[in-house]
């Protein structure tokens, strides 16, 4: 059997007439940049987030970037966050001219540990940035507790958690402005790049609305040195087609990571815990395995694809080299990195093909450790 990593072309199968009823839409009113389109996708998208505004932009960096200014963090802050992580993260921090400052994960659940954020801050702590990693939402309550003690805001790095909920709360709606992306392969994912801010801040978003858009809060009279990060109306269109299908896909990704865990559970591999109280939308399924490469290169050999997320964390690039964060800095981000193994997981797999992967995976590892101690 092959058992793809991911399946786009299936999706669109599914909603091909729907999304070229809405790209014509979009051809037919010529509203190519923002418009109709986008203005209606920010209104569902700010409801299904539970949040007061959306403002919908060209990427999740973007979305980073605008939210980061949106609190004020300028070049001399610093903004703490996690290294284990997409670049972009850590990216968004830079544009402002602050300096990222990582803390190690909880190795249960691989975002970032909230005890010990409080002996990162510094006077010039202006912001902290969870990740809600893996669609997994970060642990929040502790971490606003800080916040408000040191008078720091709080900004949710959404991208991988479209309709994640924390404690029957969605993320997206709880720190001062969340970022997601709507990069083709997220949960909810345009045909091209997309971001958005969400925030219950008026303020917040009438900023980030004229900061996408040349600064300019009326045409052609500009407040701020601003951005392009218009959305277009396109990923608008097919943004609002995939929205109305987001909670299905969720459920079958969430009975999907629940199948994996029931064959999985004999496994000599470790999964990231769950709270109870918080729903994960499993934007990847990563389990953590010894031998990595031999593992993946078993599995490829029987059809089942897989990858990485991420192989090497934010603080050992060759971009971030300067912080001066060494091997054995952060030692759960660092362990996470050389075992990380995403499967497959999307809301078209069948649960053939999950019972294929995880029976693989099972021989893989057997395999692998057997090798090993033979060694």
């Amino acid at each position: 059997m092959n058992v793809p990593y991911f399946d786009l072309k299936a999706q669109y199968a599914h909603l091909r007439e729907d999304i070229l009823l809405a790209v014509d839409r979009v051809c037919q009113g010529a509203s190519f940049i923002l418009g109709d389109e986008v203005s209606l996708f920010e209104r569902e998208f700010a409801e299904h987030c539970e949040a007061g505004y959306c403002v919908a932009v060209n990427s999740g960096t973007s979305a980073l970037h605008l939210a980061l200014l949106s609190v004020g963090v300028q070049p001399g802050d610093e903004v703490i966050t996690t290294a284990n992580t997409f670049i972009a993260t850590a990216e968004a921090i830079s544009y402002t001219g602050a300096k990222p400052v990582f803390v190690d994960i909880d190795p249960c659940t691989a975002n970032i540990d909230p005890a010990l954020i409080e002996d990162a801050i510094t006077p010039r702590t202006k912001a902290i940035l969870p990740v809600h990693l893996y669609g997994r939402p970060a642990d929040l309550d502790p971490i606003m507790e800080i916040a408000a003690r040191h008078g720091v805001a709080v900004l949710e790095d959404a991208c991988q958690a479209h309709g994640a909920r924390y404690k029957g709360k969605r993320v997206g709606s709880l720190g001062r402005a969340a970022a997601f992306s709507f990069y083709p392969g997220k949960n909810l994912g345009a045909y091209g790049e997309g971001g958005a801010l969400t925030t219950n801040d008026a303020q917040i978003a009438e900023f980030a609305r004229a900061m996408r858009d040349h600064g300019q809060s009326q045409r052609y009279f500009h407040d701020f040195v601003g951005y392009n990060y218009r959305m277009d109306g396109f990923q608008g269109a097919v943004l609002r087609v995939k929205l109305k299908r987001l909670d299905d896909w969720t459920a079958r990704r969430r009975e999907l990571a629940d199948l994996y865990r029931e064959l999985l559970s004999d496994v000599a591999l470790d999964l990231p815990q769950d709270d109870p109280a918080s729903d994960c939308v499993y934007h990847l399924f990563v389990a953590y395995v010894d031998e990595r490469e031999r593992v993946r290169e078993a599995l490829q050999s029987c059809g089942v694809q897989t990858a990485v997320h991420y192989p090497r964390p934010v603080h050992l690039q060759k971009a971030y080299a300067a912080l001066g964060y060494g091997p054995g800095s952060l030692p759960y981000t660092e362990r996470v990195s050389d075992r990380c193994l995403s499967l497959p997981l999307f809301p078209e797999m069948t649960s053939d093909q999950v019972r294929f992967a995880a029976e693989a995976v099972a021989e893989a590892v057997e395999q692998t450790s057997a090798v090993a101690v033979s060694n």
